[in-house]
Formats: structure tokens, C-alpha cells, sequence
């Protein structure tokens, strides 16, 4: 048998340990750092498989790739609508709160372990980082889904602090090998390393986005590696260059997955899957690696700088950092104790071995340590920690199955899946009755566990998921269905144009839409009122003004409106409900 052979089937066994493990990881409210890792340490030379492995340089590349691919689809599935309200806070958490971290967790372990205080600055770098998939696993185990600024913050910061951390540990090994002066040259090394890793994830990004839409791959299956590629390249270009390689694989993840291109779903499910892969086979190589009576001699004074790091650091580090942004105590709260750990320390704490540094060991084997206290003690109290702050908001719930556009040819339309809740618009009503934008198509319901293909006598239910093929600039519209008719209003969607069809009638304006045509029989279509209005001048383009709500005519059939252009107003305060406004004389809004 080739030694290959043997690595193949130890490999396959590992993976498959760490996907079944992941389940008992859900249901015990652990991240599965720590189920991973206990399989790494159990197949490991102190475990039953016996497998002794101690390549530190292996293993910080292996780690370096799989934390560019989990950062890649972390920024694939971050949504600029959550980073703007959380931005601000986030990268003062990122950068400030990290640096805050590190001082005072270093100043601590300087203390504890008796080392130079700039060895001690260096373990407080080394940890100073918030892992997102570390949080984010815990909190989908708990069926959580926190407010949208809070979690925003979160995820913001948990996947753009990795570049501070690497340039405080970077930074501090130079200065302790005597190959960098404290100061200037180590401002300027913050400044490469953030300006060339911000400018190469955005131009990769871009770069990336505009390929793939517009290069016809000839296989489905390429359009992912493609992706793939580009991440990696924009981790490398930067790194080569001198700028920070976590920093622009995340930028370059966002602006792709925020962009319209084509085999979304097929690349989101292709990283999603590389993600558990490098993550599982990280965290398990990490386990390997590991020798666990080397962390039992350092459990007494690891155990001291876990508790500084977990409920002094972290606490003030995010009470100074949010100060300026006025965040509620409870949620100021719930981030410091959302601080977990993960994989970006235990190999940064590699990069003093790689260095050569002198006690290296002992830094390796109590990060180790700490990152395992850490994700252990704060990853079960999480969830209840959440609830307890009633921070907590009910996740919605998954449609049991799912639509794509599988061409491959640039197509200018959305496939979305709304919920339907008892106190929406929609709710009850029969799929013949809906006002729907011209560019809006149901193009399934499914209730249950079934599949109910939409006719005009379906009638919507609590509980379906509704499915519409939309056109660019629709769904804010279609949202209007889905609003609260007993709560308070939405934010209205910006007063652009969308079609509707002429014989929908004023009625269903006012139902779907939350708009009055006052002094207009409910019963009217859109026709009847745009012939009415503009007798004698109906042409296309021209338009009617009825107050809240503008009308155009778009089409014209054999005399009759088939399409009308609708522009519905912001109320204005203290306007007047009775009477409809003038016509509109002119080429409409």
C-alpha cells in the first residue's frame, strides 16, 4: 500500500468524524471548533489513533488557505444592507477594540506566565481576534437571529478584525527579532498592510463580478472554481504585495456576493460547501497538532489569562469602542461576551515557531489553551444569554425547498421566497386578486411539505412560502404585500415607477399597496380611471395625478389601457384625504 493510500483513508475517516460530530455540536450549543479539535486530539499521537504529527509549517499553510476560504464565503453571504448601520461600530471594534484586547490581555500574561512584557503584548495579539464562525454556528444552533444592527456589528467585526490582529502579531515578532524599530516603521507596516489589502479586495472583487457575468465558462461547474480562484488570487496578490491577504479575500467575498451574477445559488452551495471543508479539516489538523499533556501543564496560568481575556479585556475593550455609537448596555453586554475564538489565533500562534522565536512552545500551548476555555465556556451560555437580554428575535422560517435561474445567460430578474404571516397584506387573499407589478410572477407556493402550483383560485395561506420571479427594481413593491396591516407602516420604497396592468382595480391599490383613491369607485380599474381622466388626449405617456399616487399610461391596446406606470407618494403631513388631485397634463412623473 502507497503511503497516499493510507492518507487518503485516514483523511476520509477524519472528515467524516467531523460531520457527524458537527450534529452533537448543535444539539450541546458548542462551536465546532471544539468538537473538531477533541477529534484531531483523539486520532492524535497522545489519542487512540496514535497519529503523531508535528509540522508546524504544514499546518500554518494549511490553515492560511482554509482561513481564506472561510473568510471568502463569510463576505459572499455578508449583505451590504447589514454592514451599513453596523460599519462604523464594527471596525472601531476591529481595530480599537482588538488593540484594547491585546494590551490588556498582554500586560496580564506578561504577569501570569512571567515573561517579557513585549512576549506577553504578543500572546495578547495572538487572541485578541473575534472568530464570526465561531459566533455565528452557535447562535443558528440556538435558532437565534439578533436585531439587525447588533448582528450586523457582530458579523462586521468578527470578519474584518483578522488583518489587525496578523499585523499586531507580525509586527511585534519584527520588533522582538530585532528586525523592525518600534514606531514609524511599524505605522507604516498598518498602513500597507490595510490600504493594499482594502484596494486589491475591491478590484478583484469588482474584476470578478464583471467576468463572470460576461465570459460564457461552457460548464456550469467552472463558474464556482472561477470564484474560487478569484479569492484565492485576491488573498495572494495582496499578501505578495504587502498588504493584508484576510483583509482583501473578505472584501473581495462582499462586493462579488453583493453584485447581480449569474449561478448565484450554485456558487453560494460550492462555498458553502468549501467552507465546511476547510473548516473541518483545519480545526482537526489543529487537533492533531496539539498534544494534550503539554496543555495541562499550562492549565493553571492559561486558565488565569482566559479569565482576564473573557471578563476584562474583551468588556472594556468593547465598552470603549462603542462609547461614541450610544448602543444599549444590554447589547454592549452581549458583544463582550460574544468575543469567541477560533482558528485565526491558534495559527497565528504558530508564527512564533515559524520564527523561531525563543519559548515559542509555551505561547503555542497556551493560546491552545485559552481558545479552547474560551469558545467552551462562552459558546453554550450564548443562545440563553441572548434570550435572557431579549435580544433574541425568532428566525424565519426556511422554505422546504428552493428555485434558481439556472441559465447561464445574463438574465435581469430575481428569484425571491417571501414568508407569509397571519397579519400580512397577502395573507388570505386568492392569487387572481393580487396587484401585482407587471415584473412580479408567483412562480410557486409551497406549503408544508408540498408544492402548490399557483392558479388564479389559490388562495395564500399563513405559513406558505411564496415564491416570485421579479424583475429589477420590483421587490421593495411586492414587499408592500408582506407589510403588517395592524402594525405600524414600513419604510415606503423610494417613489419610483413600476407597471401594473390596466384592469387591476382601485380597490386592490388600496389593499396591496396602502394607498387611497379617494372620491374613485373601489370597483374601477386602472383603465376605466386613465379613460376616463384623459378623454380625448389618451396617449401613451401621459399621466393623472391622484394625490398619493401618479398614473401613466405605458401601453396602449385597441383603445384600451393595458399598461399603467404607478408612482406612489410619501404622505405628506397633514394632507388631505378627500378629493383627488388634478390631472396631470404633461408626459406623467
Amino acid at each position: 500500500m502507497f503511503a497516499i493510500d493510507r492518507i487518503l483513508l485516514v483523511g476520509a475517516l477524519l472528515l467524516l468524524v467531523g460531520v457527524v460530530s458537527s450534529r452533537f455540536s448543535a444539539r450541546l450549543g458548542l462551536p465546532v471548533l471544539v468538537l473538531f479539535v477533541a477529534v484531531g486530539m483523539l486520532a492524535g499521537s497522545e489519542g487512540i489513533g496514535g497519529i503523531f504529527f508535528e509540522d508546524y509549517e504544514l499546518a500554518h499553510g494549511f490553515g492560511t488557505v482554509a482561513l481564506a476560504v472561510i473568510l471568502f464565503d463569510g463576505g459572499l453571504r455578508t449583505s451590504f444592507a447589514s454592514i451599513r448601520p453596523a460599519l462604523a461600530p464594527a471596525l472601531s471594534l476591529a481595530t480599537v477594540g482588538v488593540l484594547l484586547t491585546a494590551l490588556v490581555t498582554g500586560a496580564a500574561a506578561s504577569y501570569v506566565l512571567g515573561v517579557p512584557l513585549p512576549v506577553g503584548l504578543l500572546l495578547g495579539s495572538i487572541v485578541g481576534s473575534t472568530d464570526a464562525a465561531a459566533v455565528f454556528s452557535v447562535l443558528r444552533s440556538g435558532g437565534l437571529r439578533l436585531p439587525p444592527r447588533l448582528g450586523g456589528t457582530l458579523e462586521v467585526e468578527s470578519g474584518s478584525n483578522d488583518p489587525m490582529a496578523v499585523f499586531l502579531t507580525v509586527g511585534l515578532l519584527e520588533v522582538l527579532l530585532g528586525r523592525m524599530e518600534p514606531g514609524a516603521d511599524l505605522l507604516l507596516l498598518f498602513a500597507r498592510q490595510m490600504v493594499l489589502g482594502a484596494l486589491v479586495g475591491l478590484l478583484v472583487g469588482k474584476g470578478a463580478a464583471h467576468v463572470v457575468n460576461r465570459v460564457e465558462m461552457g460548464a456550469a461547474g467552472l463558474y464556482p472554481v472561477f470564484t474560487a480562484a478569484a479569492g484565492l488570487l485576491a488573498y495572494g496578490l495582496a499578501a505578495v504585495l504587502g498588504g493584508s491577504g484576510f483583509l482583501a479575500v473578505y472584501l473581495a467575498g462582499i462586493v462579488l456576493g453583493n453584485s447581480r451574477i449569474v449561478f448565484r445559488r450554485g456558487i453560494l452551495l460550492f462555498h458553502d460547501g468549501a467552507a465546511w471543508l476547510a473548516q473541518i479539516g483545519m480545526f482537526v489538523l489543529l487537533g492533531l497538532l496539539s498534544f494534550p499533556s503539554r496543555l495541562l501543564q499550562v492549565a493553571g496560568p492559561a486558565l488565569l489569562v482566559a479569565a482576564v481575556l473573557i471578563f476584562v479585556a474583551r468588556p472594556l475593550a468593547v465598552a470603549v469602542s462603542l462609547l461614541p455609537f450610544r448602543f444599549p448596555p444590554r447589547e454592549v453586554l452581549f458583544l463582550s461576551w460574544a468575543g469567541l475564538k477560533g482558528a485565526v489565533p491558534i495559527v497565528l500562534g504558530i508564527f512564533p515557531l515559524l520564527f523561531g522565536l525563543p519559548g515559542a512552545d509555551l505561547l503555542f500551548n497556551v493560546v491552545f489553551f485559552v481558545v479552547l476555555v474560551a469558545a467552551t465556556t462562552q459558546g453554550w451560555t450564548l443562545p440563553p444569554l441572548a434570550r435572557a437580554l431579549g435580544l433574541q428575535t425568532a428566525a424565519a422560517p426556511e422554505p422546504p425547498v428552493s428555485l434558481e435561474i439556472t441559465s447561464l445567460k445574463h438574465v435581469d430578474a430575481d428569484i425571491v421566497a417571501f414568508p407569509v404571516e397571519a397579519h400580512d397584506r397577502i395573507a388570505g387573499s386568492l392569487v387572481r386578486d393580487l396587484a401585482l407589478p407587471d415584473e412580479a410572477v408567483i412562480a410557486m407556493i409551497t406549503r408544508g411539505q408540498r408544492v402548490i402550483p399557483p392558479r388564479g383560485s389559490t388562495r395564500i395561506e399563513p405559513g406558505d412560502h411564496v415564491f416570485f420571479v421579479l424583475g429589477r427594481g420590483t421587490e421593495a413593491r411586492v414587499q408592500r404585500l408582506f407589510d403588517d396591516v395592524g402594525g405600524p407602516a414600513a419604510a415606503a420604497p423610494p417613489p419610483l415607477e413600476f407597471p401594473l396592468r390596466g384592469d387591476t382595480r382601485l380597490g386592490e391599490l388600496e389593499e396591496f399597496y396602502g394607498v387611497r383613491v379617494a372620491a374613485e369607485d373601489e370597483e374601477m380599474t386602472l383603465d376605466e380611471l386613465m379613460r376616463g381622466r384623459l378623454a380625448g388626449r389618451l396617449q401613451e405617456g401621459r399621466g393623472v395625478d391622484l394625490g398619493e399616487v401618479k398614473l401613466r399610461v405605458l401601453a396602449l391596446r385597441e383603445g384600451r389601457v393595458e399598461r399603467v406606470g404607478v408612482v406612489i407618494l410619501p404622505a405628506e403631513p397633514g394632507a388631505d384625504d378627500g378629493g383627488a388631485g388634478a390631472d396631470a397634463a404633461g408626459d406623467g412623473p
